[in-house]
C-alpha cells in the first residue's frame, strides 16, 4: 500500500508499505477520507517524532474482522479514533479523559494518510463508530475535530447569553463559531489576521468580524455595549493571539487556550488582576468518547454546514501539495486526503 511520510512541512514522501496484519481482535480499514488537522503541520508539535504517517481524522470501510471481533463486519463505514481512554484511571473516573495515559498511547497503525490501517483491540472496542447511512466520508473527517471542540466548549462552559470572541478563523476557530451559533450563542465575534477567512467566519455564522491588525479589544468593546468578551477561544497558536487574549476579557470571563504556542513561550498572565476580576483560564485537549459520540449526532442532523468547509481534496500520491497548503493558510481551509482515490 501507499501512506504519506510526513518529516516536516516542506518534506512529505510517498512510500510503499505492507498492508498491515490484524490479530484475532483488532480490524484493517481501508480509509476512503482523512482530514489534515492544524496540528499535522505545526512542526514544533509534530517534527520531534518524525518520519511518521500522520493523519487522525479517518474514515473508511472496514476491510477485515478478526476472529474474535465481536459487533462489526466486512463492508460497514467507520470513523476509527484514534485515540481511546482506559476509562477506569483516576483521571478518567474525573472526566479528564484526554489526560489518560492510556489515550496517550493508544492509535491505529501506521496513520490516516495510507491506504489501510490496523486498528488495535482497545481502539475496535471503545473508538470505532458507524457512519449513518447519509454521511459522507468528508462528513465522517470532521467527526474528530468537531469532538475536540464540543469538549472546549463544554468546559469552557459557553452559554447562550455569552459574548464569544475566537480568535483564529482557520478551520478550529470556524468548527468553533458554527457550533456556538448551533447551540444559540447570541454573539459570536471572529477575528484573523486573513480577510479571506473572515469572510469565511461571516459565512459561517459569526455575527462579527475583526481584523487581527485592529485594536482587538477596543473593537470588541465597540460591538459588545462596551464590555469585553465573556469567553475567548483561542484557535491559533501564534504568540499574539494568546498576548491578545488576556486584553479581550471581562471580569468574570473566561479565556479558552484550544491551541497554545510552542513550549519556549511564556505567557505573562496579570495574575493580580485576573484574580480581582475573577477571570478563568482553561486548557483543553483532544476529545474523549462522549465527545466524540455527540459529534456524530450533531453532524447527522445536518445542521452545521461542514460540506461548504472543505476546499481541497487530494490522492495519497498529492499529500505533499495538500500539507503545503494546509501550512501555508492562505485560502486553504480543511485539505482532505482520499488514499484509495484512483
Amino acid at each position: 500500500m501507499l501512506a504519506a511520510i510526513y518529516y516536516n512541512n516542506r518534506n512529505v514522501r510517498i512510500q510503499e508499505m505492507p498492508i498491515p496484519e490484524i490479530a484475532e481482535d483488532e480490524m484493517l480499514v481501508k480509509v476512503m477520507a482523512c482530514g489534515i488537522c492544524g496540528s499535522d503541520v505545526t512542526e514544533w508539535y509534530r517534527v520531534p517524532k518524525a518520519p511518521r504517517v500522520l493523519g487522525h481524522e479517518a474514515a473508511g470501510i472496514i476491510e477485515k474482522v478478526g476472529a474474535k471481533v465481536k459487533g462489526y463486519k466486512v463492508g460497514e463505514r467507520v470513523f476509527v479514533s484514534h485515540h481511546v481512554p482506559c476509562g477506569k484511571c483516576h483521571y478518567c473516573l474525573r472526566g479528564h479523559h484526554t489526560a489518560c495515559e492510556t489515550l496517550h498511547t493508544t492509535n491505529y497503525f501506521p496513520g490516516g494518510f495510507a491506504q489501510y490501517i490496523r486498528v488495535p483491540s482497545i481502539n475496535v472496542e471503545h473508538g470505532v463508530y458507524r457512519l449513518p447511512a447519509d454521511m459522507t466520508y468528508d462528513e465522517g473527517t470532521f467527526i474528530e475535530p468537531l469532538a475536540c471542540v464540543i469538549r472546549g466548549q463544554r468546559l469552557a462552559a459557553i452559554r447562550e447569553d455569552d459574548a464569544l470572541l475566537i480568535i483564529g478563523s482557520g478551520i478550529a476557530g470556524l468548527l468553533h463559531v458554527q457550533l456556538a451559533k448551533f447551540k444559540g450563542v447570541h454573539k459570536i465575534i471572529a477575528t484573523d489576521i486573513n480577510p479571506h477567512r473572515l469572510s469565511l467566519a461571516k459565512k459561517f455564522g459569526a455575527h462579527h468580524t475583526i481584523n487581527a491588525a485592529e485594536n482587538i479589544p477596543q473593537r470588541v468593546k465597540e460591538l459588545n455595549d462596551g464590555r469585553l468578551a465573556d469567553q475567548v477561544v483561542i484557535c491559533t497558536g501564534a504568540t499574539q493571539a494568546a498576548l491578545t487574549a488576556l486584553e479581550c476579557v471581562d471580569k468574570g470571563g473566561t479565556i479558552l487556550f484550544f491551541a497554545v504556542p510552542d513550549p519556549t513561550v511564556k505567557i505573562p498572565v496579570p495574575i493580580t488582576a485576573f484574580w480581582r476580576d475573577e477571570i478563568t483560564l482553561k486548557t483543553s485537549y483532544g476529545a474523549a468518547p462522549r465527545d466524540l459520540e455527540e459529534a456524530l449526532a450533531v453532524l447527522a442532523q445536518k445542521k452545521l454546514n461542514v460540506a461548504d468547509m472543505v476546499t481541497h481534496r487530494f490522492g495519497i500520491k498529492q499529500a505533499a501539495e495538500g500539507f503545503r497548503l494546509m501550512a501555508e493558510a492562505k485560502e486553504s481551509l480543511k485539505i482532505i486526503i482520499e488514499p484509495n482515490r484512483d
